[in-house]
């Protein structure tokens, strides 16, 4: 600060001049300050870089994740086409030479089930129009179903046996062959079986639940308007008419006598005069061969070598596609399964 000439206060005439300004400038460029803006860059594009290497690194993780998951789906449905078509060789691969054609018959004989007619009546056509099967075999594991499917696929047998009189049918059960599918075993030439086997159950059962006296004691009313006095006929929630449960006797008894006529159809005079034969009873394969339900005691493979005279075997039966056969190992088709043994349905069963 200045007194100017009349003695008053002030900035010196240097402090606003153009060298003063200048000297500021240059202080602030000083090479210290340009020295720590490059320092303050430089770290600046490190993270930059850092960053950016992270999320390359962070991409790349992810790409070998994706990659590698892949691959693991890959390898497991590669394992699993491998196993089905071990398990499931296709027909059209076969090689032609003589075999004994093989139709299984597993489960309930149903038209939801994997034994119905027209899977079961599919897999006997290409059986015997085969020039190089020298017969056919059934091979048996079921306690029976719908006496329709069952019908169906014994009347098959029999067109098939008379285009084709040079082939012979056997029927073989290994577990259990009862009621429809002893109705089916019955079309065979013979029939074979383990002496443990389960063979018989010739009857027709009919099964369902009454929840009368239930609805009664929870106070729910039962509304059900019909056209025709027994249309209603089997209502769980309402109580069973005696005319109602004699017309469905009468039901059950001319479904067992066609029952009946079919088997001595095929069996014929191997027949023995027995009071309990046609009872519903299910007897072992050693009683079985005793009563002449069946004609002998032997496996596929047995029947196969030893009767036929032939050792390769081939399966025709219809194959469930891959992912069927998950989903049935699963066990989501349990409920209907359950249905069936329990005759939650109502239907007439050969069981």
């Amino acid at each position: 600060m200045t007194k100017n000439a009349w003695g008053e206060e002030g900035q010196s005439p240097e402090s606003n001049s153009p060298e003063s300004n200048s000297t500021a400038g240059v202080e602030s460029n000083s090479p210290q300050s340009r020295s720590e803006q490059r320092k303050e860059t430089k770290e600046w594009r490190l993270i930059e870089k850092m960053v950016s290497g992270l999320h390359v690194e962070h991409r790349r993780t992810r790409r070998w994740g994706i990659f590698f998951k892949l691959l693991t789906f890959t390898y497991l449905f590669a394992l699993l086409g491998i196993y089905f078509y071990v398990q499931n060789p296709n027909i059209s691969s076969v090689t032609p030479e003589d075999h004994v054609a093989v139709v299984r018959v597993d489960g309930p004989i149903a038209e939801s089930e994997k034994a119905n007619a027209d899977t079961l009546v599919w897999s006997l056509r290409k059986a015997f129009e085969n020039e190089h099967s020298k017969a056919v075999l059934l091979r048996i594991n079921s306690p029976g179903g719908s006496p329709v499917q069952s019908g169906y696929v014994y009347d098959e047998i029999n067109r098939l046996k008379e285009l084709h009189p040079d082939k012979k049918v056997y029927a073989v059960i290994s577990d259990i062959g009862a009621s429809g599918a002893y109705y089916i075993a019955a079309a065979a030439d013979d029939i074979y079986a383990d002496k443990a086997s389960l063979v018989g159950s010739i009857g027709v059962v009919s099964s369902s639940f009454g929840f009368v006296d239930l609805m009664e004691k929870l106070g729910v009313e039962r509304r059900m308007l019909t056209a025709g006095e027994h249309k209603g006929l089997l209502d769980p929630f309402q109580p069973l008419q005696s005319s109602e449960r004699e017309f469905w006797q009468e039901v059950l008894d001319t479904t067992h006598r066609q029952f009946i006529e079919q088997v001595e159809k095929g069996r014929g005079d191997r027949l023995k005069k027995d009071p309990d034969l046609f009872s519903g009873l299910v007897w072992t394969g050693e009683q079985a061969l005793d009563l002449g339900l069946i004609d002998g005691l032997g496996s596929s493979s047995y029947v196969a070598r030893e009767v036929v005279g032939v050792d390769k075997l081939v399966d025709y039966s219809v194959k469930q596609t891959p992912l069927e056969q998950i989903v049935d190992r699963l066990g989501v088709s349990m409920a209907g399964h359950l249905a069936n043994v329990l005759g939650l349905n109502g239907a007439v069963q050969l069981r």
